[in-house]
This record gives C-alpha cells, sequence and structure tokens, in this order.
C-alpha cells in the first residue's frame, strides 16, 4: 500500500520524529508525518500518514483530542512537566479537593490559555523550546482554546505534595501541562504533569493503534486511505462519469451541505476533497486519476 494511515501507540522516553523515522523504514517511504506531536515523556496516540495520506494530516491534526495525564501539586518546572527543572517548591498535602475540583471546572468551555514556554510554538520564527533552552526567559500569548471535557478521576494527598489524576477532552493547541501550571498557580503552590497519555486524535483510538515495537518489525496493516476519508468527512460515492470529471479537476453538482466531502469511487478509492461553492462541489485536492 503506498497511501495510507497508521496509528501507533508511542512509548515514552522517544519523539514523535524518532517514531516517523521508523515508520519511513518500515514503510519505505520518506513520505511520512504525523498529526500533532507527542512530548518524549507522554504515551499513547500518534497517527501517521503516508504517500497521499499525508495530504489528510492537517484536517486530522486539527480535530478534537482526548487525555489522561496526572498533575503534581507543589511543584512548578520550567517546562511544565516533571522533565524540567524544578523553580518552586512549596508544600501542597492539605490543599483542598474542592478547591481543586471548583478551579479545573472553570477551565471548561472556550478559555484563553498561554501556552506552555517550552512548546513548539514558533516565536519570532524559532521554536519556542528553542529559545528556552537558549536560557531566553519570556511567556507566549494566550490563545482560544476548547476543553469539553475535564474530570477528576482521583486526588491522593501525599507527604509534601497532592495528585490529581485526570481525564481531558480538547480542541486542538490545548496544552494540558497548561492546565497542570495554571491549577498550580491558582492554588498557590505551583503545579506540574507527571504522566500523560493520549487516548483519541479525531476518530482515531487506543483500538487502531499498533505498538512501536509491531512498527519495527512491520507487523502491521496500514488503514486504506479511502476508508480513513470515509470516517473523517462527509462521505459522497461517486458514479464512474463523475470520477471521470472529478480527475480532471471538474466540479460537481452540489453537495448540498457546508463542509468538506470525501468523493469515493465505486471500487473505494478517494477521488477529491470537495466543499460547495458558488453552486457547486468543486475539488480543494485531487488524489486519484479515473482508471
Amino acid at each position: 500500500m503506498s497511501d495510507g494511515f497508521l496509528v501507533v501507540d508511542k512509548a515514552g522516553g522517544m519523539t514523535s520524529h524518532d517514531v516517523v523515522a521508523v515508520a519511513r523504514k518500515a514503510l519505505g517511504t520518506r513520505k511520512v508525518g504525523h498529526a500533532g506531536t507527542l512530548d518524549p515523556m507522554a504515551t499513547g496516540i500518534l497517527v501517521l500518514g503516508f504517500g497521499h495520506g499525508t495530504r489528510l494530516l492537517q484536517y486530522i491534526t486539527d480535530g478534537d483530542k482526548s487525555y489522561s495525564a496526572t498533575v503534581v501539586l507543589g511543584a512548578s518546572t520550567v517546562t511544565d512537566d516533571r522533565e524540567g527543572e524544578v523553580l518552586t517548591v512549596t508544600d501542597a498535602s492539605t490543599v483542598s479537593d474542592s478547591e481543586i475540583a471548583e478551579i479545573l471546572s472553570s477551565m471548561v468551555g472556550t478559555i484563553a490559555q498561554r501556552p506552555s514556554s517550552v512548546s513548539a510554538v514558533k516565536v519570532g520564527g524559532e521554536r519556542a523550546y528553542d529559545r528556552v533552552r537558549a536560557g531566553e526567559k519570556f511567556q507566549l500569548e494566550a490563545r482560544t482554546v476548547t476543553i469539553t471535557q475535564l474530570d477528576i478521576l482521583a486526588i491522593r494527598h501525599l507527604t509534601t505534595t497532592t495528585e490529581v489524576d485526570i481525564e481531558v477532552t480538547c480542541s486542538a493547541g490545548t496544552f494540558i501541562r497548561a492546565i497542570a501550571r495554571d491549577l498550580g498557580e491558582s492554588l498557590g503552590v505551583g503545579g506540574h504533569l507527571s504522566a500523560l497519555r493520549r487516548s483519541r486524535v479525531a476518530g482515531f483510538t487506543e483500538a487502531d493503534a499498533i505498538s512501536f515495537e509491531d512498527l519495527k518489525s512491520q507487523k502491521f496493516t496500514p488503514l486504506n486511505l479511502a476508508d480513513v476519508a470515509r470516517t473523517t468527512f462527509m462521505p459522497r460515492e461517486l458514479s464512474l462519469d463523475e470520477v471521470q470529471e472529478l480527475s480532471f479537476g471538474r466540479p460537481l453538482s452540489e453537495n448540498g451541505n457546508t463542509v468538506i466531502n470525501a468523493a469515493l469511487s465505486p471500487d473505494n478509492r478517494l477521488i477529491a476533497l470537495l466543499k460547495d461553492e458558488g453552486g457547486k462541489a468543486k475539488p480543494i485536492a485531487v488524489f486519484a486519476a479515473a482508471n
């Protein structure tokens, strides 16, 4: 299969780029990308597109995501997670459960969130984490994100810290590390993440994932491009004549909706992505020629 997707369950201690590098070797192509970086500390779902699949990644990256995480209250770090240098330490063993719940519930909805300074966000053309590692100190501007779920699974009061297990569903661009940081700042004790796992990216879940070891040993069956498009977009089943028209980049009759449609051939190939404009369904990307 020259075009498609793989969903890899990334282990801790490796970068997303490490996974892409192994996938390039396993798939025999340089044309591999991913839908949303996971920090080295984080585990879980990393969606890879290869061949023409890379052209769909932007739409999957824009989808919402789900995470489980553990917040440690009582210490702030330069990276807002356990891998960064500790900046402050405060006894947080007696923080109020009700206050934790109240602060976290206030983050649900569409909010302004300041990304972690050690992130891939670009500042003046450079990645923020590169500028921090060079010794620069700054704060990124807040951006609008949407958190649709932020549930507390458990709270553990320890000797000098308090750990909070949370489950989050959020829009693209949301930083779970920033949730930990902001909770700690609101309580006046500092906070950071000690664990993070991504369980879902758009329509991809842990049930779709292969292990990193299976990726390395090439024990996998890629997801078909058309099948992924069918679940990611509104599907439009084409006639053979419509396939012929689209293969030349010509518009079709209207889809009759405002969203992107996946135009699929009778033999289950992704031919194009369509969007209504000016009374026609116009191709915004063409993937396959007529047979």
